[in-house]
């Protein structure tokens, strides 16, 4: 362990920083990453995932050098958004300040589902613990690599030092009063067929942690990370679990199966500051789970109970964020809350039915009370939809969102309710992150009930044509009144507070360093302080181009004929920086005036699902008041971006947003047709 103190602010104040040896067995060059100065290489985790694990009491300057010199060419995103980070980039290195402990991701744009090269940057608070080898009564593995399976004993506290890897899995099996600490790493690879789903067997041995009937655990600080295809996590009829700064990581090629934690009955459980990657569901309720043949399918599950899920990242490759019940499954469930969340990726497509935020699927078979479920101060980036609650049998009942945010743009699909699903809320809560969205609403599920925020944190900008170096004023909707702040992130790396702001974007490449122009302008809004506060997050693209368009023209050469070609002049109402969204499943071409963008890489949907995974094509383009052509081309096949999913209808879902229009589906009123 290396150990550097340095002054990093004006007054003279000293922050710690603690660096950890990176073993040659998981070291990797892919990345070389330098903290206040000091370089390292980084830890290998799993597939095209790389990590590194550091300590701070303070502002730490990072810097990644990656060994492809063009490898930041088409951009770079740091996540969570909330932290307002862009990067400065040159040629294969990128730089930032990190404001303390947090937990990022730094990717290429777009770059987030199982084949992404991802770099976690884990900054720890600095441990006070005051272990070390010599602490009586405490199992302790320093910094090194060892080959072993551990297996906790009643009362054991077990110590993970910063640079210990442990190749093997943390049992924790039948005992009480277990403390595993430290900021060391588990790395599980075990015999798990990767074609095949094996990594639901409950057993030692089989998964990075695993708990049986275990109670009273404490899990603070470690890294679990997972490469075979197997449930990261799995605690089976446990209960008075904590779970604190724990990072768990899961990467396989077939990109299946890998949830985040499981709870097979149980409950009680508190996770707080942690980081969750996974290739399949971050979090998963199940009364049991015993195979997956249908009598095993239907044995009756144990109740599972009281979980508190706070100030937590979240991401995963493929499914859902939260899972609950599967469609033969019988069990009960309640007091589930999660809140403070930055939900960063979730999985895009389907498994029979839409992938979601949240997803409780239970149809045909599945049954069983599940009640109390609520969601408060949830932050969405990369998402598909909010919730997919399906099931058919008694039922499902108060479940309630709050201040949910679309922090980056729309989910790709409505919300669904189905089956005997009542007393479902919506507070200051998106059904899609735009306007006119609304809750797909099927066989006699009742209709949500909604209700506005009490904070908007919806904000207007100047008006017209913006270039770098103009003067932009920013001015929040909501009232300025006695302890209520005011916090504005302008996407390019810096921030402001106020009730009206002056700024000035240095620069067109936009917030991902892509050349779009396109700036993620985000607005935070605290009213109060404490328990009893109020918040709320706005986000709007606010698009800086370099050059003024010289006017308003109509281009009809080389347009495609064809059912699924879409030919319109837009009249657009005024000057100024408009961002286009398509919504699509299919491969894709959009223009608007000659500006094109082309469909990403199309994702398959699973299990069977029909068709591929909606994804959003973008334009950011400025305009002059008048008529512009738009021409999109999709291939013919399934669109899952309509609802009911079908063949390419004539009207694609296409989104605009700029000055003084909010997110919303173009007005059919503001097209006319193309004539030659």
């Amino acid at each position: 362990m290396t150990v550097f103190n340095q002054p990093l602010y004006a007054g003279g104040a000293s922050s710690q920083l603690r660096m950890y040896p990176v073993p040659a067995e998981v070291s990797s060059s892919h990345f070389r990453v330098s903290l206040n100065g000091r370089s390292t290489d980084v830890l290998q985790a799993a597939t095209s995932y790389y990590l590194l694990n550091f300590d701070t009491s303070g502002p730490v300057n990072v810097s990644v050098t990656a060994d492809d010199p063009h490898f930041w060419k088409k951009g770079v995103e740091v996540q969570p958004t909330r932290f307002g980070i862009r990067p400065a980039c040159h040629g294969a290195t990128i730089s930032f300040t990190m404001a303390g402990p947090s937990k990022l991701t730094i990717t290429r744009p777009g770059d987030h589902f199982a084949d992404a090269e991802i770099l976690f940057l884990f900054a720890n608070p600095i441990d006070h613990s005051g272990i070390t080898a010599s602490t009586p009564d405490v199992r302790y593995y320093g910094p090194g690599v060892y080959h072993e399976n551990i297996d906790a004993n009643f009362g054991d506290t077990i110590y993970l030092a910063g640079g210990a890897v442990i190749f093997g899995s943390l049992n924790i099996w039948q005992v009480e009063n277990v403390h595993v600490l430290g900021t060391g790493t588990v790395i599980y690879d075990g015999p798990q067929d990767p074609y095949s789903d094996t990594g639901w067997i409950h057993k030692k041995n089989w998964h990075c942690i695993a708990m049986d009937n275990a109670h009273n655990i404490e899990l603070d600080g470690i890294t679990c990370i997972t490469r075979s295809r197997s449930w990261q996590v799995q605690m089976k009829d446990s209960r008075h679990i904590g779970i604190y700064n724990i990072k768990v990581i899961g990467g396989n090629p077939n990109d299946a199966n890998q949830d985040g934690i499981d709870w097979l009955g149980g409950g009680d459980t508190t996770i707080r500051n942690s980081f969750f990657r996974a290739s399949d569901d971050d979090f998963a309720l199940q009364g049991n789970w015993d195979g997956y043949e249908l009598e095993l399918m239907r044995i009756p599950g144990h109740d599972v109970t009281n979980i508190t899920i706070e100030d937590t990242i979240a991401s995963t490759s493929v499914s859902n964020t939260i899972r609950v019940a599967w469609p033969q499954k019988t069990f009960n469930s309640a007091h589930f809350h999660m809140s403070n969340m930055d939900v960063i990726h979730t999985g895009y497509g389907g498994c029979k039915v839409p992938f979601a935020f949240f997803e409780l699927w239970a149809d045909p078979e599945g049954s069983g009370s599940h009640t109390d479920y609520s969601f408060r101060d949830i932050r969405l980036e990369d998402w598909y939809s909010l919730f997919n609650i399906d099931q058919p049998n008694p039922s499902v009942h108060n479940i309630a969102f709050k201040d949910i945010w679309a922090m980056d743009g729309p989910a790709m699909v409505a919300p669904i309710l189905k089956g005997d699903v009542s007393e479902v809320t919506l507070t200051g809560a998106t059904e899609q992150g735009f306007e006119g969205a609304t809750t797909d609403v099927q066989d006699g599920a009742t209709v949500p009930v909604i209700e506005p925020a009490q904070i908007k944190a919806h904000f207007t900008y100047t008006a017209g044509l913006l270039k770098p170096n103009q003067v932009v004023e920013f001015t929040a909707d909501d009232p300025a009144t006695v302890g209520r702040r005011f916090e504005w992130l302008f996407g390019d790396g810096t921030r402001s507070k106020g009730h009206s702001v002056r700024h000035r974007f240095p620069d067109s490449k936009g917030t991902l360093l892509d050349g779009s122009g396109r700036f993620r302008v985000l607005l935070h809004v605290i009213d109060g302080n404490g328990e009893q506060s109020q918040q709320g997050w706005g986000s709007q693209f606010v698009v800086i181009a370099q050059t003024r368009p010289t006017s308003a023209s109509v281009t009809l050469d080389g347009l495609a004929a064809g059912a699924n070609d879409f030919d319109r002049i837009l009249h657009v109402p005024a000057n100024g920086g408009y961002t286009f969204t398509l919504l699509t499943s299919l491969e894709s071409t959009m223009s608007i005036d000659g500006y094109t963008a082309h469909s990403p890489k199309v994702r398959p949907q699973v299990c069977g699902a029909e068709g591929d995974s909606v994804q959003p094509m973008r334009i950011s383009v400025a305009l002059v008041a008048g008529d512009h052509h738009i021409h999109i081309e999709r291939k013919m096949g399934l669109e899952n971006a309509q609802r009911p999913p079908g063949p390419v209808s004539d009207q694609p879902l296409l989104l605009w947003e700029g000055p003084g229009i909010d997110r919303q589906p173009i007005p059919t009123s503001l097209y006319s047709t193309v004539t030659q």
